[in-house]
């Protein structure tokens, strides 16, 4: 399949974080930025803009950013929200899914091809472990969404099988990193039906003594779970302050060409 308009809508997982780059917009790449530069190839006109924005819900990211992605008459969008609203206290995943599909519905209705994500299984590693029974049923009810519309691509992260490997994720151990997203980038691509020439990155062979991992576990509690709670507490956002990378439709930059 061939695009040449492509809005990329979601929160920190669509933005990239995880997968850094200082050249880049607000210094992060991404499985969307590797996808759009797959599509560049494909279209001489192609065109890309990406809305997502860290730290966001799911109600705000439909609220801000599905009216500027009709503004830009895209024909390929990927949407990928909810995560910040599963790993919350409370969480009501019926009216998530219900919100979803009034937006959605909306993109359709301008001939649009929606790309919607499962979320990956993390198991029971790090932050994903304890929401994995609300990430399953978030899924489920999404894959009923999607039965009742046509023009709507699931691109299936749940059944991705590194996703379980915590050396495909930041050290944070909520985002993923570089392997990660070219990981993401691929099942796009591939579930989209778009030729391409990317191929897994290779996974570091590293074994860790049990000293090792209790002081990465320390440290990680230190340095990203104690800030995460505390953000939570203040009700500050990680999004906060944040632009996001592509807010228009522009020509291929720099780095999509070379």
């Amino acid at each position: 399949m061939t695009f040449q308009r492509y809005v990329a809508i979601g929160d920190s997982f669509t933005e990239g974080v995880g997968d850094p780059d200082p050249s880049r917009p607000n210094g992060v790449r991404g499985w969307a930025d590797r996808v759009a530069e797959v599509l560049a190839t494909h279209s001489p006109d192609f065109q890309y803009a990406n809305l997502a924005v860290r730290g966001r819900k799911m109600l705000p990211i439909l609220a801000e950013q599905i009216e500027p992605a009709l503004a830009l008459a895209p024909d390929l969008v990927t949407l990928n929200a909810g995560g910040n609203d599963l790993i919350r206290p409370k969480v009501d995943i019926d009216a998530l899914i219900d919100a979803l599909d009034v937006a959605v519905s909306r993109l359709l209705a301008g001939g649009t091809t929606v790309a919607l994500f499962t979320h990956g299984d993390g198991g029971s590693s790090g932050v994903f472990g304890a929401i994995r029974g609300r990430v399953a049923v978030y899924n489920e009810l999404l894959r009923d969404l999607i039965s009742r519309h046509e023009g709507i691509v699931l691109v299936d992260n749940w059944r991705l099988k590194d996703g379980r490997d915590l050396r495909v994720w930041d050290e944070d151990r909520l985002h993923l990193n570089p392997i990660g997203h070219q990981g993401v980038a691929i099942n796009v691509l591939d579930t989209l039906g778009v030729p391409h020439d990317l191929r897994p990155l290779p996974i570091p062979d590293i074994v860790k003594t049990p000293r090792q991992q209790r002081r990465e576990d320390l440290a990680w509690v230190r340095n990203h779970l104690l800030p995460w709670v505390g953000r939570r507490l203040r009700r500050a956002s990680s999004g906060d302050g944040i632009s996001a990378k592509y807010p228009t439709l522009t020509p291929p930059p720099g780095w999509l060409l070379g």
